[in-house]
């Protein structure tokens, strides 16, 4: 199953906008994620001297937080933040990033970080419709709903 899960994390995290990510022991910040599934790694667009940026120039530990009900996903997953590259950050730029620094992806702010997971406990759940009928089947016949996928990872 912990393979199967797996790679119903990535096919979900694809379709992730938003989540919490939090390093250094500082408080968790909202952060897009940018998947890169052959490389196992997730980007983000941070700001130079933030929590992120700080901890990807030592290797630190970091988490991010998903809860996305359109994606069908909630995770806590774990792992390690390294610096990023002038190039991928060319590939993955966006007007979404754009929007936070005003001279674009050329404002000297812009940082941009490699997550790399070691670890996630991941709950892949059905889409609404199913959910909704598992709801009402548990409350007819008094058995727990089948939510979905649950489980621990590693990567």
């Amino acid at each position: 199953m912990a393979s199967d899960l797996k790679e119903t994390f990535w096919n979900r995290m694809d379709k992730v906008t938003a989540g919490l990510l939090s390093a250094d022991s500082e408080r968790p910040i909202p952060m897009a994620p940018q998947v890169d599934r052959e490389n196992k790694a997730i980007w983000f667009i941070t700001a130079k001297g933030s929590a992120a940026d700080r901890a990807s120039q030592s290797g630190g530990e970091a988490r991010f937080d998903v809860a996305d009900t359109k994606a069908g996903l909630y995770a806590v997953i774990e792992g390690k933040l390294d610096h990023g590259s002038d190039e991928k950050l060319d590939e993955i730029w966006n007007a979404f990033a754009g929007a936070w620094f005003e001279d674009g992806k050329d404002d000297e702010a812009v940082e941009l970080v490699k997550f790399t997971p070691h670890s996630a406990e991941v709950w892949a759940t059905e889409n609404s419709v199913a959910f909704l009928w598992e709801v009402a089947k548990a409350n007819f016949t008094k058995q727990t709903a089948e939510g979905g996928e649950h489980g621990r990872v590693a990567f």
